[in-house]
């Protein structure tokens, strides 16, 4: 007794346009911004971490937004480069599954993270006489 069956392997991706040229501009332009964001993430990590006068909490919270946000976009922004570059459109379902897990998490960890330096900067602005008992300095 045969069954017919079948199992998902990939998913087909739309494509921004058909024509070729706007395709190499789509790729110019996500190549663009994921450099833009590669150079400015990298310049604040290494600027806080060399310059020991900016070993402070809000330093400490930039830095790690910038971490979480060189995360949030190597997950998809590659991938939609390279599609544009290759003209292709299909995608594992691993890597469907990868990019949606890692982009959720690097998100939500940013959404975390802004929450918290937005009470430091609180705690800075309306109590700053307990601001070093109350998150440390």
């Amino acid at each position: 007794q045969m069954s017919n069956g079948s199992s998902i392997t990939q998913f087909l991706l739309l494509a921004f346009t058909d024509s070729q040229e706007l395709q190499l501009l789509a790729f110019w332009l996500f190549l663009g911004i994921l450099l833009a964001a590669l150079l400015g993430n990298g310049l604040i990590i290494s600027t806080v971490a060399c310059d020991h006068h900016l070993h402070t909490p809000m330093y400490f919270f930039l830095l790690n937004l910038s971490v979480l946000d060189l995360g949030s976009i190597s997950t998809t922004l590659p991938k939609a480069t390279a599609n544009s570059l290759w003209d292709n459109r299909a995608i594992s379902y691993q890597g469907c599954a990868a990019q949606l897990f890692l982009l959720v998490f690097f998100i939500t960890a940013e959404f975390y993270l802004l929450t918290v330096m937005a009470y430091d900067r609180y705690v800075a602005i309306c109590k700053p006489l307990h601001y070093g008992t109350l998150l440390g300095s």
